[in-house]
């Protein structure tokens, strides 16, 4: 699962590639997206590469090569822009995205464990990144059997991750995390964090002053620093599976 910028960002790329034969400039891709630095594309492109979508190709300028697109959209989608006339002269034409829009910004409920049973079955959402940002998938429809002794008192859900920035930390690409829903943590605990209302990720959270830091486990990985009030907990990390 994509956000509504990762995918504008990346139909922008695909779009530009197939028309012209090479990646557009940051400044093209900020201009495209309406943002206002181009710090946000870095963090996009950052985003889509680690899950597969783009491949930077090293040693050149502007070379983005798009590995693949959403679920849904062909390969082979060419998007058209838009060159309206205004006033009898050209317009630059004007990028328009094919996005699937989504509300996942409400804390994603969990299961409480019942007294005298030996396996719980957690709600399992969407992947959520090890890398960037993502927006939680809510799918309710998906649950995993959890032992109840590897869970504590309180609501737990469970998440899939995608994304190596917390490798450091035994997390790998693929596992399942389970969480117990809260909305406190201490620094140094690795939590789900909501950033800006719209999109989670799975961080070791800091305390920095009155700021947030949200810190990965792989030196390859930047940390980010927020205002406290981008930044709500959504859980802490208190167990995970793998299958091999």
């Amino acid at each position: 699962m994509l956000t509504r910028k990762q995918q504008e960002l990346l139909l922008f790329i695909n779009h530009h590639l197939k028309q012209g034969g090479i990646s557009p400039s940051f400044d093209e891709m900020k201009d495209a997206l309406h943002l206002k630095s181009k710090s946000g594309i870095h963090r996009l492109i950052t985003g889509l590469e680690e899950r597969g979508f783009i491949r930077r190709l090293a040693h050149r300028a502007r070379a983005l090569e798009v590995i693949r697109l959403p679920d849904g959209i062909p390969t082979t989608e060419i998007l058209a822009p838009d060159t309206g006339d205004a006033g009898g002269s050209e317009q630059p034409p004007k990028f328009q995205p094919n996005v699937i829009k989504g509300d996942f910004s409400g804390a994603l409920p969990g299961r409480e464990v019942a007294d005298g049973v030996d396996v719980v079955s957690l709600p399992l959402y969407g992947r959520i990144s090890a890398g960037m940002p993502i927006e939680a998938l809510r799918d309710h429809s998906s649950t995993i059997s959890i032992p109840a002794s590897m869970l504590n008192p309180g609501e737990h859900y469970a998440l899939k991750v995608t994304g190596d920035s917390m490798i450091d930390a035994g997390i790998l690409d693929g596992d399942t995390v389970i969480i117990l829903r809260c909305e406190t943590a201490e620094s140094g605990t690795i939590v789900v964090a909501l950033v800006d209302a719209a999109e989670v990720t799975l961080k070791r959270l800091r305390r920095k002053g009155k700021a947030i830091a949200l810190e990965p486990a792989n030196p390859a990985y930047e940390t980010r620093i927020f205002g406290a009030d981008r930044v709500n907990v959504q859980g802490r990390l208190v167990g995970l599976i793998r299958q091999y």
